[in-house]
This record gives structure tokens, C-alpha cells and sequence, in this order.
């Protein structure tokens, strides 16, 4: 009995050694942090959105530029002065240009893609697919999401002759679903019609249902190697094998038939022939392979029906609580339509200012990723300190937290588009509104998120009155399960036919 006793306490003095240790890493550096408890460190330890845990850090953020924290035991740095936001992001990218993601391409192929890619692998895949995103690109692609609009318009005209209050959450989601398995498939996935096809199914499973708990999700971005010698997969098999064999059966169909749409798949199709998208007659660079340009479109497809489709939702439900907003936006729409003739154009949605500050409005306040991560690729001097930031440290950039503060944007919880006006916009710092990163790391796809946000929300103006309805939520709460900031259930308004 004597014997275990002793073994038993000299467990819990190495247990009690170990965390006292590690939690003494950020002040035996001088650095500012906030005091951890045992065994999570500064992560709570009952089920909270991740917004809440970098919330309840950046609250100290007084005089300092970043403040020391722990994810368990593991140091990491919550950047909250936004000079430094900027180094880490723009001016200083070369020390922390890796995100720190988990990928296992030899697992699961379809988690190698540019999201979760560093070193060469990724800027070789950013340089390749850059030139996707161009103006001209968008133009070209902008026909198609027009069309898909359309048939949203069509779909909800039917719908509401039936029933007023709607769940705009998933009609939304399925409005996006066609558009991204349009332009990166160019596959008709009839998702408006057909709420159970295929599209809709997988890609409400990627996030209403992830093959890992959050738990694990955090585990693996913390101990990746530990993942992949674990095995560990992001996707279920399933969403996998129906992502892998869509695309292998467009690029067949497109190369057998000689269809060319002009949309995202057609581009990945030339990198996948080692063509230079920006120049023609260049020599032929290294060839994508299928399962390369699958994990690409398969990016494409998840970040791009996800976020535009909160996106809108998210507009939506402030306009509807905020009817003079909402009627300044519809005037601003059938005025500038008025001019092309009722069409809607590339040249009419440019001119549509007040349209795409209720967007930004809406991605300030509903931000699709609560945080920014990078990590830091070599030892990094804090500027103005003597001290520093280890190589592999990883760097979170609390943007709802910034995007919630009352010192950048005045009552923050208030929905304002003027905000977004461009003098108010210039007299901002640059790092202020984070929506889609910044940097050369930045969110590439948000060209067409805009537009595809933009060309969704001013059909639905133009044809339809929201206002909130009994089964509206207010306020909103936050799906703590979910990545992208998400509201726990449905998202009902009251739709009127204009």
C-alpha cells in the first residue's frame, strides 16, 4: 500500500512539474500573458464558440502588441495591436508566411489543398491559380451566376406563394451549392429544386456533420505529425470518394466532348495540362495531378458555398430588422437597373456602392472565420522588445474580436453600412476589416464571393420585402460546433413578393 501511495504521488508531483513548466513559458520570456489553469490552459474547458475563448484574452489587451496564451499546454500568441497585425500579415510575411494547418495528402488527398498547404507546395499552387481570380475572369463567370440567380428568383416565387416565413438559411445554402457546382464543376446540380441532390448532401455533410469533433480538430492542427502517423483523416470517405470521382468525371466528359464553359474548372483543367493561365505561348509549367486539382475544387466549393451563403443570410437578417436600410439598398438597385434596362450587368453591380457596404456591414459584424492563424517559420523579434517569437509559434488574429471593438468600430453591435463609406473606410487602419485576411496569403476567392454575394442579394431585393417573422431568432445564436460562424438551427424571415 506504501509503495503505491508513493507511486501514485509521485504521478501527480511529475503531472503537477510538467504544467508548471510549461505554463511558465511566456512569462520566463518577459512576454505579457494571460495566467492558464489546469490541464486546458486558457481554453475553456465547457463547450464555447472559439470567438469566446480569443475573446476572453483579447480583453487585456492594453499596451501590448500581442499577449501570451496556451491551448493546453502548447504557448501560443493573440496578435491585438493591429500595427502588429500588419507585420505579421503584410510587411513581415516572410517570417510568417505558413498557416499551420493539418493535411494528410497521403490519407486523404482532398486536405492538400491551398488552404491548409505551406513552404513551396503552397506558394507553387498560389502562383498557378492566381490568375483564376482576375477581373477578366469574373466577368466571364459572371453570366453563370447570373443564371443560377435567375433560377433562385423562379424557385422562391413558387415557394412563397405557398409559405411566407422561410428558412433563408438553407435556401440560401442551396442557392450557392449551384453556383459553386456550376462554375467548379459545371455540373447542373439542381440543388433549388432538389434539396436532397447530391451537392446539397455532401456539402451540408462537410460542415453540419465534420468526420472529426472540434476536439479533434484542434488536436491535429496542434500535433499534425502526431495526425498523419495516426492516420488521421479530415473528410469522412464518403464526401472524398463523390469529390474525387465528380471531378475526375468532368475533366473525362469536358476532354472527350471539347467543352470549354470559361468557369473555374476549365482553368484547373489547363493547370492540370501544364498551361500558363497568364500567358499562352509560355513554355509548359509542372502539371497539377487529379487528385491536386480535386483537393483545389474541392476548396473552391466548401469555402465558397459556406461563407457567401451566411454571408447573405446574415444581410438579410439585419435588413430585416432594419427596414430603412433595406429600402435605401432596393432604391439604390432599381435606380442603377434603370439605367442598363433592367439588366443586371457587371457594370451595374460595380455601381451599386450602397449594396456592397451592407455586405462588408455584414462580413465586419458576422465575420465567416472568427480568427487568422499563421505560424511562425523562424525566430522572430517582437519590434521594440528584446524579445522574441520562436519558430513554429502560432499566431492567432482575433478578427470578430477587432471587428467588435468599440475603439476601432463604434457600437459595434449596431448594423451600419456607413461604416463602409470610403471616407470612413480611410480614415480606418488598413488591418481594421479582416474578412478575407490580408497579405499575400489572403483569402484568394474573394473576388467572386463578393460578386457571387452581390448578384444573390440584389436579386432577392429587387423581387422580395424580408421583415422578421415569429420563428425569427433574436438574437442570434452562434453554433458553437461550427468553423465558420454559423447561428445554431434555422435562420426563418418573412419573405413578401415586391
Amino acid at each position: 500500500m506504501n509503495t503505491f501511495l508513493c507511486l501514485v504521488l509521485s504521478i501527480i508531483l511529475a503531472v503537477f512539474l510538467f504544467f508548471k513548466k510549461k505554463y511558465s513559458y511566456w512569462k520566463d520570456r518577459g512576454v505579457k500573458y494571460v495566467e492558464p489553469s489546469f490541464p486546458m490552459g486558457n481554453f475553456p474547458f465547457v463547450r464555447a464558440h472559439f470567438k469566446d475563448f480569443i475573446a476572453n484574452l483579447y480583453k487585456y489587451k492594453e499596451n501590448s502588441p500581442l499577449l501570451g496564451a496556451y491551448i493546453v499546454t502548447k504557448p501560443v500568441v493573440i496578435a491585438v495591436s493591429l500595427d502588429f497585425i500588419q507585420k505579421v500579415l503584410v510587411s513581415d510575411f516572410s517570417s510568417f508566411h505558413e498557416r499551420g494547418m493539418y493535411a494528410n495528402e497521403a490519407d486523404d488527398p482532398l486536405s492538400a489543398h491551398m488552404f491548409s498547404l505551406d513552404g513551396e507546395r503552397w506558394k507553387s499552387i498560389r502562383t498557378k491559380l492566381s490568375p483564376t481570380f482576375t477581373s477578366g475572369k469574373m466577368k466571364h463567370m459572371f453570366p453563370i451566376v447570373v443564371e443560377v440567380a435567375d433560377r433562385f428568383n423562379d424557385t422562391l416565387a413558387s415557394i412563397v406563394k405557398v409559405e411566407t416565413q422561410l428558412d433563408m438559411k438553407d435556401l440560401l445554402g442551396r442557392f450557392t451549392t449551384d453556383v459553386i457546382g456550376t462554375c467548379a464543376f459545371g455540373i447542373e446540380c439542381n440543388s433549388l429544386e432538389n434539396p436532397e441532390s447530391m451537392f446539397r448532401h455532401y456539402g451540408r455533410k462537410v460542415f453540419d456533420d465534420p468526420h472529426l469533433s472540434p476536439f479533434m480538430q484542434m488536436l491535429v492542427i496542434q500535433y499534425p505529425k502526431l495526425g498523419q502517423k495516426l492516420h488521421i483523416k479530415v473528410l469522412s470517405p464518403d464526401v472524398a470518394e463523390f469529390f474525387l470521382d465528380s471531378v475526375g468525371k468532368t475533366i473525362e466528359y469536358r476532354k472527350k466532348n471539347n467543352v470549354c464553359r470559361n468557369d473555374f474548372m476549365d482553368l484547373l483543367i489547363q493547370l492540370k495540362n501544364g498551361s500558363d493561365l497568364e500567358n499562352e505561348n509560355a513554355k509548359q509549367s509542372e502539371k497539377l495531378s487529379l487528385e491536386e486539382v480535386a483537393a483545389q475544387a474541392f476548396l473552391f466549393f466548401a469555402a465558397g458555398f459556406e461563407t457567401s451563403s451566411t454571408t447573405m443570410m446574415y444581410c438579410l437578417y439585419e435588413l430585416a430588422l432594419n427596414s430603412d436600410i433595406q429600402e435605401r439598398g432596393r432604391q439604390e438597385i432599381n435606380e442603377v437597373l434603370l439605367k442598363y434596362n433592367g439588366q443586371l450587368t457587371y457594370e451595374a453591380i460595380k455601381e451599386m456602392s450602397y449594396v456592397d457596404q451592407i455586405i462588408s456591414e455584414a462580413l465586419r459584424k458576422y465575420p465567416p472565420a472568427v480568427f487568422v492563424m499563421r505560424k511562425a517559420v523562424h525566430n522572430y523579434n517582437i519590434p521594440n522588445t528584446k524579445s522574441i517569437i520562436e519558430k513554429g509559434t502560432e499566431i492567432f488574429i482575433p478578427v470578430y474580436c477587432i471587428h467588435h471593438d468599440p475603439e476601432i468600430y463604434p457600437e459595434p453591435e449596431i448594423f451600419d453600412p456607413e461604416r463602409f463609406s470610403p471616407e470612413q473606410v480611410n480614415n480606418r487602419h488598413s488591418m481594421s476589416f479582416l474578412s478575407f485576411g490580408d497579405g499575400p496569403r489572403n483569402c484568394i476567392g474573394l473576388r467572386f464571393g463578393r460578386m457571387q454575394s452581390r448578384i444573390g442579394l440584389i436579386t432577392l431585393l429587387k423581387n422580395y420585402r424580408f421583415t422578421p417573422g415569429p420563428k425569427t431568432m433574436i438574437p442570434i445564436i452562434f453554433d458553437p460546433e461550427k468553423a465558420v460562424l454559423t447561428p445554431q438551427g434555422k435562420m426563418f424571415l418573412q419573405v413578401e413578393t415586391i
